[in-house]
């Protein structure tokens, strides 16, 4: 989705989508053999209506004058992420009281993980589009994940220096740095606590170049920061391939169904 190797992303809706492969493989007498993968009945695919709807139903979904679509800050999707962001805040704080040496860091995704992508994924009915994605994020400001950008503030105040590590290209870097700072994240001017994706040119410390897997990308970013002297002691994100791949003490993972990235 926005910001992570877009070009590659597989999502829960697309999955359906897709409904039944149908197997193209040809056996030796010329009868065509079923995918053994493949769902043998409808019953067994998720009706793509009701997943939507349940999705409005945990964002607690709410469609303000202009009919854009918003999550609500009472629905379980935000009591989910508040439940994270204290289990965060309590590790953190533990930190800082027990061990006061050496530079401290977090790193937070930018995604669904800082900004709320629900309701451009809405508004595309979760079909990534690379032109209509750089226009959304050129001209409208996506809100903090509940509580995110306050835990972010927090632990800058407690003396933790925070990085931001996004899949999004670098062109979009301005865009990204200034919906940031509107909804209330720490500063993000300073380039190097900023990592964007640079397919064009790929900084010297990911041997993958402009081939890196996301979990490539990030983990070797993070490598990237610890090198510079700096103790990653929480690392936050929406997919499993934000978080994968070590360099971290400990990861948090916000919830998000709208789609999976590998």
């Amino acid at each position: 989705m926005l910001g992570k190797t877009l070009k590659n992303r597989s999502k829960t809706l697309s999955t359906l989508a897709i409904g039944v492969v149908v197997g193209g493989a040809v056996a030796g007498g010329g009868f065509a053999v079923a995918d053994s993968s493949a769902p043998r009945t409808d019953r067994q695919i998720t009706n793509m209506t009701d997943e939507v709807s349940k999705i409005k139903a945990y964002y607690g979904d709410t469609v303000d004058a202009n009919g854009e679509h918003w999550a609500s800050p009472d629905s379980n999707y935000a009591a989910q992420v508040r439940s994270i962001e204290n289990q965060a805040h309590k590790y953190l704080e533990s930190k800082i009281r027990h061990d006061r040496s050496g530079k401290k860091a977090i790193v937070l995704d930018v995604d669904d993980t800082s900004l709320s992508t629900y309701n451009y994924e809405l508004e595309t009915t979760f079909v990534y589009n690379p032109a209509g994605n750089a226009k959304y994020i050129a001209t409208k400001t996506m809100p903090a994940v509940f509580g995110m950008n306050t835990l972010a503030s927090w632990a800058k105040q407690q003396g933790y220096e925070v990085f931001y590590v996004t899949g999004r290209p670098e062109t979009q870097r301005a865009a990204t740095t200034a919906n940031l700072a509107a909804v209330g994240f720490p500063a993000t001017e300073d380039p190097s606590h900023m990592f964007l994706k640079n397919t064009a040119t790929p900084p010297p410390y990911l041997p993958c170049g402009a081939t890196c897997t996301v979990i490539q990308y990030k983990s070797g970013t993070r490598a990237h920061i610890e090198s510079l002297g700096y103790q990653i002691v929480a690392n936050f994100g929406d997919q499993y391939s934000d978080l994968s791949g070590g360099h971290a003490e400990r990861t948090f993972k916000i919830p998000n169904p709208m789609y999976y990235l590998p």
